[in-house]
């Protein structure tokens, strides 16, 4: 990702496509937001979401760690940046959509962003406070196992 003069603030919902562990089927892309918890079956626990497999009916699930949300500032500009880490059983995410819900705050003034989308990869804007265009460009994005 490539911006100019943006703070750019990642927002609590991940819209992601998972792969079965098990199996290797591929699920539609799925919403993920920290706020909603689901309960595990066969267990006293939740996760942010929980997937019961279409082909091995075995059930997934997914927790975003809330410690590990950061934002991608100036300085990360053309780097890739770890922003959020996933704890997942049974299933890993193999793709992600940047879509609407993202928010950013200029450098350059105290003007704010709020639901950028980057269903396009890149977005554009005008900072009247600054009078400077402010853009997020290049979009781009890869999982890593931790």
């Amino acid at each position: 990702c490539t911006h100019t003069k943006t703070l750019f603030l990642f927002c609590f919902c991940f819209v992601c496509q998972l792969r079965c562990a098990s199996c290797g089927e591929e699920s539609k892309m799925v919403y993920v937001t920290l706020n909603d918890t689901m309960p595990i079956k066969g267990s006293r626990g939740t996760a942010n979401i929980v997937i019961k497999c279409k082909l091995c009916s075995r059930e997934n699930t997914l927790n975003i760690l809330p410690d590990t949300i950061a934002e991608y500032n100036v300085e990360d500009s053309g780097k890739f940046k770890v922003f959020v880490v996933f704890e997942c059983r049974g299933l890993e995410p193999i793709d992600f959509e940047a879509r609407s819900g993202f928010c950013a705050s200029s450098t350059e003034s105290s003007c704010n962003f709020e639901d950028i989308d980057l269903s396009e990869k890149e977005w554009t804007e005008y900072d009247e406070n600054a009078q400077k265009p402010v853009s997020i460009l290049e979009l781009s994005h890869k999982f890593c196992k931790m």
